[in-house]
């Protein structure tokens, strides 16, 4: 071609390079991904596992690329434009190959222009072994090219040539050999330019601790000096590139090894790298095998084949050692140069390069292990493909990352300046010391320095965005000029112009693309496609307790896996997020899950120890003491005494570690893990972290506190009726609530959610997992246990101590009935079950008030005549006599309304603490109690609020909606009024039979009778304003009804004479004032007009002076 033809090609191509690297990239990945597809059975096309493809795809394997394909239907829609793409491209590859630059390509001179030539030869070299490990290759294209010959009546224009390809690259290797062998002096060129630079970054960890890398502190009067050399960007260059440079350029271009010594060493320094080396993602290739192979195939190649050989046996004998070496000293240089600059951000401009370089090695020890721990070679000593310790490198990865982000503001606005005020200056200065600079060269030239001369530190302080993309790629065109034979102004002349343009394109990235530098420096995707190496490290990692708190960055590298993904094949993108997100999640709950499990174990310790603290537990220590100050001798049986509260906290020795010191450790370094981060993004999802931990913690707490930590603490035992207090119960939750409390000193997450969602789970019967519940327990106890034994009389209600008392019987209780109801139990049960447990409570027990209220109406129905008559007889001794005994099942009645009044008893105690707690909590309600004060006034609707806040209402609404549901379809509004009244009448003209009972002793200890009879007052109260609630009556006149009824049987007892069997009748007469007294709708004046108050003093004397009768 014409020298103006050839100039017109060498002005694009340094465009050509850069796209052709772009556009080579995106194939390869593609190709990966149909590879991967094809050898996927979940995800393998149909049409390749259909049973009726079978013969046509054994038919195309067999004869392809010559298919006469007739009569079949092929349907492959999905295949057809990836097939096509891929034609395009590898025709277009082949084209480019055949092109021979004739250029000096250098890294000292002109490094982007060899970097991007040596990339895109490895890239197409990487797209060809790869299209050869394709094993479905021909039948896909043999399918396209008759789905093509079918839809449109012929062949692809392509598909000739790519067969012919096809069938050329049979043995790839040999076939590329073949097509760079004219070109071995360019690339060979390219390639011994890196024998100053892969070298030195080649060197055993040794060599970087005695030349003090990465260190910041061993020169402290030159640490604000910038970090510069000739050749910046080679500092950063990933050893895998150019490992892979090496590597498979001298195989393509071998001849260079036999004739060449210098080919020759750095040729087997690249073979004794390592065994295997990255294509493309998970694609390796096993450099020591292939070198081989391809060489035996050449003649005059025996000592080369004994060379690697040679190379083999040192990898395996030594690289393994090498690198964990390499990863140590890593460790320690980045946690150093981490703190350093963490303290002093202001370094991060002048050293920058350090960063970058830090995390360029980081890297490629990162990548060295990863893949050859997926392909680890047979060896003794196997643990050096295993790093328990690789959370600390990628944490200091992370953290330098976190940092150069975070400071980014710092780094621009230095080199902004740098920029200016140096490196414009200097290059001016290198260009008038040019003593030839042609006119375009010269322009270019000069746009650069007018270029950086006018930037200024207002721009970074505007927030002005910065663009050197084009100045670069000015640069880029002039190293092609520059680099070619006969260039009018020959780059290798002038050796000073390449390193101030490396220096300053090194300070434009650090202006205006930190991001991509970062990414370039210490993207870890190609962890994406080693799940099970990855998950490994996490696992040996998670077992080291110094490791946990460099936890969250196994998680935080899942951020990088979205740069993996490319334009050219889009619908990858769904798999590689479905698979980053997998991998994230599972690397929180992990971390998540460890942490929860420490610290509820860090609870259940806290809470022994509180458990120690109980006064149940200081008996033992009260009579100790009380026998020394008596000066007794112990018993001799007498247990030794235990250890007090605290003495696990004095030590003599603070190595000797205890099993709290253990779980703090543990609770404090994955705590430590989580302040890595706030949050991370992956694929466009927004990851915090303490949510993941904050919803294990609630799982966890949720699954046992229910299963294992509350039937723990509760102790409830069905057959014998143990169960724990709700003191002891409530210490114990305050407990695992304060230490629950203290995570949020080490991590910032929102305890007291997590508390309140798990508590509020108690107060229903049951959780959310199905689970038992406080309420539920401790409903099933009070109303199994002690409610059913009070209506025994086992169990005695005690008004003047608010509370149940057990009576001393023959048949002993498990349990004492005032340990689990007094004040300070209930209050303790109101707080635990709150407000939605009473109510659970108070639904359960209207249904035993209710099942008692139906028997009682049966009773009525049964006795209905003798009831009316009684009724309308009461003034009549004789006529009462005789119905009296007309009457069955007097005590029956009594029995019953007594067992529905110790009931209502316990629900208002309950009650009375569920306020109690309630005022203590809440203050601003404590002004509903001016508000019980007016309930006389107010509706049902306030009852029932008033009730849920603790409030004592005249008219129980629980009562009223249990009785209203009785009511039934077949009986009128009047009948139920009738039977109500009767039921009044039934309990009045009963009561003189109590007098009869010796158990009816009213105990003034108590403010009581022993056999609870007392509760008749409130049952008879609630009861009959609850019933002519729902009939709509007058509530106050049924009960002057009652009141006249029984004061005129009880004023009958009086007339006889037999005193042994109305022995205490005073303290029967006694009930009567208790009526009045709690009732809201009776009066001390009602009383007295039909039972004089003579009696009742009399009677209150009468028990005060007397005994208990034996029962």
């Amino acid at each position: 071609c014409s020298p103006n033809a050839a100039m017109d090609y060498q002005q694009k191509l340094a465009e050509k390079l850069t796209i052709l690297n772009e556009r080579g990239n995106g194939v390869l990945i593609r190709m990966n991904y149909i590879k991967k597809i094809c050898a996927d059975s979940k995800l393998r096309p149909s049409f390749l596992t259909d049973k009726a493809m079978e013969p046509a795809i054994k038919y195309i394997n067999k004869k392809f690329p010559n298919i006469d394909f007739r009569g079949n239907n092929v349907s492959m829609k999905q295949f057809i434009c990836t097939i096509l793409f891929i034609t395009t491209f590898t025709v277009f590859i082949l084209c480019l190959v055949a092109f021979d630059l004739k250029s000096y390509i250098i890294m000292s001179l002109n490094f982007e222009f060899t970097k991007n030539y040596l990339d895109l030869i490895i890239t197409y070299t990487s797209v060809i072994i790869t299209l050869s490990r394709i094993d479905d290759k021909k039948v896909l294209v043999g399918m396209f090219n008759c789905a093509h010959e079918m839809t449109n009546g012929c062949s692809d224009p392509s598909y000739p040539r790519l067969g012919q390809m096809f069938v050329e690259y049979e043995h790839p290797w040999k076939k590329l050999t073949e097509e760079f062998g004219p070109h071995t002096r360019s690339v060979t060129a390219a390639l011994l330019s890196l024998k100053m630079v892969y070298p030195r970054r080649n060197l055993p960890a040794e060599q970087w601790r005695s030349a003090q890398l990465l260190n910041l502190l061993n020169a402290p009067a030159t640490m604000m000096d910038p970090a510069c050399c000739d050749t910046m960007a080679c500092e950063y260059l990933p050893l895998d590139v150019m490992e892979r440079w090496i590597i498979i350029g001298f195989l393509l271009c071998h001849n260079s090894l036999n004739s060449n010594q210098a080919s020759l060493e750095l040729w087997k320094m690249g073979l004794r790298s390592g065994i295997y080396l990255t294509l493309i993602r998970d694609e390796v290739l096993n450099i020591h095998k292939v070198s081989e192979d391809l060489l035996d195939s050449f003649k005059g190649y025996h000592k080369r084949i004994a060379d690697i050989k040679e190379c083999r046996e040192h990898v395996l004998a030594n690289c393994g050692a090498m690198h964990r070496e390499r990863r140590n000293f890593l460790r320690g240089a980045l946690k150093e140069l981490c703190k350093v600059l963490e303290d002093e951000p202001g370094l991060l401009g002048p050293k920058a390069l350090f960063v970058f370089m830090a995390l360029s090695f980081s890297r490629d020890e990162v990548l060295w292990l990863v893949r050859h721990s997926e392909n680890m070679p047979k060896i003794k000593m196997p643990e050096d493909y295993n790093d328990n310790q690789m959370a600390e490198l990628l944490f200091c990865m992370e953290k330098l990352r976190g940092l150069m982000k975070k400071h980014s503001h710092v780094v621009q606005r230095y080199h902004v300046q740098y920029l200016a005020q140096f490196d414009a200056l200097l290059l001016n200065d290198t260009i008038q010391n040019m003593y030839v600079c042609p006119e375009e060269e010269s322009v270019l030239f000069s746009s650069f320095v007018s270029t950086l001369s006018a930037l200024s530190i207002k721009q970074v302080e505007n927030k002005e965005e910065f663009d050197f993309r084009a100045l670069r790629m000015d640069w880029l065109r002039l190293q092609a000029y520059t680099s070619v034979a006969k260039a009018l102004l020959p780059m290798k002349d002038y050796t000073d112009l390449p390193k101030v343009m490396n220096l300053i394109q090194f300070h434009t990235r650090m202006v205006d693309s930190l991001e991509d530098m970062l990414h370039e420096t210490s993207e870890l995707s190609i962890l994406c496609f080693y799940p099970r190496v990855f998950e490994k490290m996490f696992n040996q990692s998670s077992e080291e307790m110094p490791m946990k708190r460099y936890l969250m960055s196994f998680p935080l590298a899942c951020s990088h896996f979205s740069q993996c993904a490319h334009t050219l094949c889009p619908e990858e993108v769904n798999i590689l997020e479905k698979r980053s997100l997998s991998l994230c999640v599972t690397f929180l709950d992990q971390i998540a899950k460890q942490t929860s499990g420490v610290m509820l174990e860090i609870c259940a310790e806290q809470r022994n120890l509180n458990d120690q603290l109980l006064p149940k537990h200081c008996a033992e220590t009260i009579s100790a003491a009380r026998h020394r100050k008596q000066k007794k001798q112990l018993p001799k049986n007498k247990e030794v005494q235990k250890e007090k509260p605290g003495a696990e906290s004095l030590r003599k020795n603070r190595i000797i570690e205890t099993n709290m010191d253990k779980l703090h450790l543990t609770l404090t370094e994955l705590s430590s893990s989580y302040t890595l981060c706030t949050d991370f993004t992956v694929f466009n999802h927004i990851v915090v972290p303490t949510e993941f931990l904050l919803s294990h913690l609630e799982i966890d707490f949720v699954k046992t506190f229910s299963s294992r930590i509350i039937l723990k603490m509760i102790n409830y035992n069905q057959t014998t009726q143990e169960i724990a207090r709700p003191t002891d119960l409530l210490a114990g939750i305050r407990t695992y609530t304060t230490s629950l409390h203290n995570l949020s000193c080490y991590i910032n997450v929102d305890i007291t959610r997590l508390m309140k969602n798990v508590l509020l789970q108690q107060t229903q019967p049951l959780d959310s997992n199905g689970g038992p519940t406080i309420t539920h327990l401790y409903t099933t106890w009070y109303l199994e246990a002690l409610l059913r034994q009070a209506s025994g009389t086992l169990i005695v209600h005690c008004p003047t101590m608010q509370c149940f008392v057990s009576q001393t019987t023959d048949s002993e209780l498990t349990f004492r009935a005032e340990e689990f109801s007094d004040v300070s139990e209930l209050q303790a049960l109101a707080e635990l079950i709150g407000p939605y447990g009473m109510k659970f409570l108070g639904e359960n027990l209207m249904w035993h008030i209710t099942s008692q209220v139906s028997e009682l109406k049966k009773m009525v129905i049964e006795n209905m005549d003798v009831l009316v008559q009684m009724k309308n007889n009461f003034d009549k001794p004789e006529e009462m006599t005789i119905l009296k005994k007309r009457l069955t099942g007097g005590e029956n009645v009594l029995k019953r309304t007594t067992i529905i009044g110790v009931i209502l008893s316990f629900r208002l105690m309950v009650q009375d603490c569920l306020q109690d707690v309630r005022s203590n909590r809440i203050v601003v309600i404590t002004q509903l109690t001016f508000i019980g004060s007016l309930l006389r006034e107010v509706t049902l609707n306030v009852f029932e609020l008033a009730s849920a806040a603790g409030l004592k209402c005249n008219i129980d609404p629980d009562l009223v909606v249990a009785i209203r549901n009785m009511k039934t379809d077949n009986t009128s509004s009047e009948e139920e009024h009738k039977i109500s009244r009767l039921l009044l009448i039934y309990i009045a003209v009963s009561l003189p039979i109590l007098a009869l009972d010796p158990n009816s002793f009213y105990n003034q200890v108590h403010g009581g009778h022993n056999n609870n009879i007392h509760c008749l007052a409130t049952a008879i109260n609630q009861l009959a304003a609850a019933m002519f609630t729902v009939q709509n009556k007058n509530i106050e006149q049924q009960l002057k009804e009652f009141l006249l009824l029984a004061s005129s049987t009880l004023l009958q007892l009086g007339q006889n004479v037999e005193k042994v069997e109305v022995k205490n009748r005073e303290s029967v007469y006694l009930l009567l004032d208790m009526i009045v007294e709690e009732s809201p709708f009776l009066s001390q004046d009602m009383l007295e007009s039909c039972f004089p108050y003579v009696l009742l003093r009399n009677a209150y004397r009468e028990v005060s002076v007397q005994l208990p009768s034996a029962p």
